[in-house]
């Protein structure tokens, strides 16, 4: 009698192998990237203003200059300014811009979903995702670390509900992959990048980005309402690189957790095949008595 119930017992293990393999990939599957914010005409422009742009000392930009509406004058203090790019001063293309980054700035504003840190960044490692702090404000103190784990779409999104603010010398680096042009800084009123910072990102400010003496940028300072202020700046507008396809699911782990949905999957299988198996014996050895 116990010949006659074991195919039944190898079937439904048969069953299980196959069936539980869906749940436990199911239950794998990698969290979705957080997608990029869209820049629109805003994407060409190095330094964008709403009411004065002002320079002191030898500048260089890379990238289109825009201020709109012109309501202090023109940019000043252009004579010490390299410029490679187009300046334009309240003329339409500025105003498209400005149109553009009031999305752009909603985009990152709305962003999700949002892990909450500490208001002072220097000294820490961040993956990709979407932060805040509970003050509202970020620091920014020595080095800042984003690391993008080997995926050159990660994206890095900084909420904030009033200011962001560095201390002299400190440094946004990103590292394993990472592209400046896709480091996002929603600041809900001023900037103010201290002397001597390496800062990475697209700054998008409610009022005003204050670059201070020395200060050097790979991204972009695009300010909605107020003004930008340059004294011996570097300020490169950050461009993506051309990528190939990513692994569906995307994600700064999706290399890792691809591999172990393999490795699960694989064990699964070779289970699977060890059962059919021995199945088989069985069945030759009652067909034999």
């Amino acid at each position: 009698m116990a010949h006659m119930h074991r195919p039944r017992t190898i079937r439904i293990t048969i069953i299980a192998l196959i069936v539980v393999p869906v749940f436990v990939l199911a239950g794998l599957t990698p969290v979705a990237a957080v997608a990029p914010v869209g820049l629109g005409t805003a994407d060409n422009f190095a330094v964008l203003a709403g009411s004065t742009i002002t320079n002191t000392g030898p500048t260089t930009i890379t990238g289109d200059v825009g201020l709109h509406p012109a309501g202090g004058g023109s940019p000043t203090g252009f004579a010490s300014v390299t410029l490679n790019g187009t300046l334009h001063d309240a003329d339409t293309v500025a105003l498209n811009a400005k149109t553009d980054l009031v999305t752009a700035y909603n985009t990152a504003a709305g962003s999700l979903p949002v892990t909450t840190v500490a208001t002072e960044l220097g000294a820490q490692t961040l993956p990709a995702g979407v932060y805040d702090s509970a003050s509202g404000t970020f620091e920014i103190t020595g080095t800042l670390t984003l690391d993008a784990q080997g995926d050159p779409l990660a994206v890095f999104i900084f909420q904030m509900e009033s200011t962001l603010i560095t201390a002299t010398s400190s440094v946004v680096r990103i590292i394993n992959a990472g592209q400046a042009c896709n480091v996002f800084w929603q600041v809900g009123s001023s900037a103010t990048i201290a002397p001597s910072t390496t800062f990475v990102g697209n700054i998008m400010a409610l009022t005003s980005i204050a670059l201070q003496t020395g200060a050097t940028i790979q991204g972009r300072a695009l300010a909605r309402n107020g003004e930008v202020t340059m004294d011996t700046n570097t300020i490169t507008r950050a461009t993506c690189l051309p990528v190939g396809p990513v692994p569906t699911g995307g994600g700064s782990t999706g290399g890792v957790e691809d591999l172990g949905l393999l490795m699960v999957g694989g064990a699964l299988l070779v289970g699977a095949v060890g059962v059919l198996g021995l199945r088989r014996r069985v069945e030759r050895k009652g067909a034999s008595s």
